[in-house]
């Protein structure tokens, strides 16, 4: 067993594995340490497709400090937010691709700020605010054609179904200010994912900053809301701490002060999102040692859990390619190098190549760290039908929540 603390142990042996387990206590201390990197004001988005657990999303919202707001783009996130309490007030509906069923169903659920990927998506949503009496406001998506520094995974700059060119801003503006039944209230620039470092994720975010500046210009729309992005960054199923960012509050400041000087006085609010860092260290993963075989000379270590539980969309781009570590310390027994592998039948279903792992036998359960962001929802959940993993959440030593997701076929 190496399951190291007895919470986990207990955990495991009365819920089986694979096994998430969430504190509550590290989502409240990434909050602190985001709120607290950032200039006095500042409002969070927490973006719902890192984890949109209820009793996570709900500690976001509720306990010490200031709250996080919402980041969502579908009607189920939408509902996992309305279930933890957030108002629509704050709520951010975002993604290219907005039905006109998911628009009714957002403006239904009190939500009144979207973030507009094109002039037909703005339209969509001013279209969709009429049909229900009500005026909606508007962040349009910027596609900048520059970066301010090289990121592991960058969102702008090229030809994508993400915002509006921002060399074409300026020509469409009349139509943008004109559309029935919305207003442009800001604008939302996100140009990249898990920064490499603090210097990295501060030259972007002033670049973004610099951007809005010229956009408002180019828009003829005084600003009141400026969402300048994340880049946030914090392991991925590796063991290590969130980043720090000791230098971020005054750089921003500095630059606000520059670009937009009525920023202090909420004019405009700005906001930042984050998903990863907020939750990502939270999580710890359970999987119990199904198997041990020798092939050719390498060991393979088969799990219970596979992409069909942990990283099956990292093949995708979004995330970073699963290459998992397993806590080694603990208890005494000497390390070696295996494949992580899953219960899956397919080749593809591999967690690990030749990583350090425990000498570990079949009934062990091993431990993955810095599994609280992309886990069950963002991996292959129904390929192969197999369980959904267990998921409970913890604050400390007590236990808050326990449940699983089920798959179900409807009839419609």
């Amino acid at each position: 067993m190496t399951a190291h603390t007895p919470l986990l142990e207990k955990l495991a042996a009365e819920y089986g594995t694979p096994l998430y387990v969430y504190d509550l206590e590290r989502v409240d201390a990434a909050r602190r340490d985001l709120f607290g990197a950032l200039p006095d004001g500042f409002e969070v988005f927490y973006a719902f497709k890192a984890n949109p657990h209820v009793e996570l999303v709900r500690a976001l919202r509720t306990g010490e400090g200031p709250a996080c707001k919402a980041e969502i783009s579908s009607a189920g996130e939408l509902a996992a937010a309305l279930e933890a309490g957030y108002p629509g007030t704050d709520i951010l509906y975002t993604g290219p691709g907005k039905t006109r069923d998911e628009l009714a169903g957002a403006m239904a659920g009190g939500v009144r700020l979207f973030s507009a990927e094109s002039l037909s998506d703005l339209t969509h949503i001013g279209a969709a605010a009429r049909a229900h009496g009500v005026r909606a406001e508007a962040l349009l998506r910027i596609n900048s054609a520059t970066a301010g520094a090289g990121t592991s995974i960058r969102m702008t700059g090229k030809p994508t179904q993400f915002g509006i060119d921002s060399e074409t801003v300026a020509g469409i503006a009349a139509q943008l200010r004109e559309v029935p039944g919305v207003s442009v209230a800001g604008l939302h620039l996100f140009s990249q994912s898990n920064a490499r470092d603090e210097q990295s994720l501060i030259a972007e975010l002033l670049h973004s900053i610099d951007v809005a500046a010229a956009m408002q210009e180019d828009l003829g729309v005084r600003l009141r809301i400026l969402d300048i992005g994340g880049g946030f960054a914090a392991p991925y199923a590796q063991a290590g701490g969130r980043d720090r960012y000791p230098g971020l509050r005054v750089a921003l400041e500095e630059k606000l002060d520059a670009a937009f000087p009525g920023w202090r006085q909420g004019e405009p609010r700005l906001a930042v999102e984050s998903g990863r860092y907020l939750v990502g260290d939270s999580g710890t993963l359970l999987a119990g040692v199904s198997n041990v075989k020798v092939s050719r000379g390498r060991k393979f270590v088969i799990l219970d859990a596979g992409i069909n539980t942990f990283g099956g969309m990292s093949g995708l781009g979004r995330l970073l390619p699963v290459s998992v570590a397993v806590d080694t310390d603990g208890d005494g027994r000497a390390v070696e190098k295996a494949s992580l592998v899953g219960p899956l039948c397919t080749p593809g279903d591999i967690l690990g190549r030749e990583v350090e792992v425990p000498e570990a036998a079949e009934g062990d359960v091993l431990t993955i760290p810095n599994a609280g962001a992309y886990g069950p929802t963002a991996s292959l959940l129904m390929f192969l039908g197999r369980p959904a993993p267990t998921e409970a959440v913890v604050r400390g030593d007590e236990v808050v929540h326990v449940s699983r997701i089920e798959h179900i076929r409807t009839p419609v």
